[in-house]
């Protein structure tokens, strides 16, 4: 499973939004939508805060 499809089926799975997951990162829905889409990636400090938000390990 590529990065983009565990950030939204995570992110599903605890019924957030897009708008919602961004807000708590501190940038836009779009980026979110980029991620999920594959069109581009977090970087590790956002990767870092993901992992916090969705109550993950780092290699989950």
């Amino acid at each position: 499973m590529d990065l983009g499809n565990r950030i939204k089926e995570t992110r599903e799975r605890l019924n957030m939004s897009q708008d919602e997951l961004a807000e708590k990162l501190d940038i836009s829905r779009q980026v979110i939508s980029k991620w999920e889409t594959g069109k581009s990636y977090p970087d590790i400090e956002k990767i870092l805060k993901l992992s916090d938000i969705f109550n993950l390990s780092l290699d989950s």
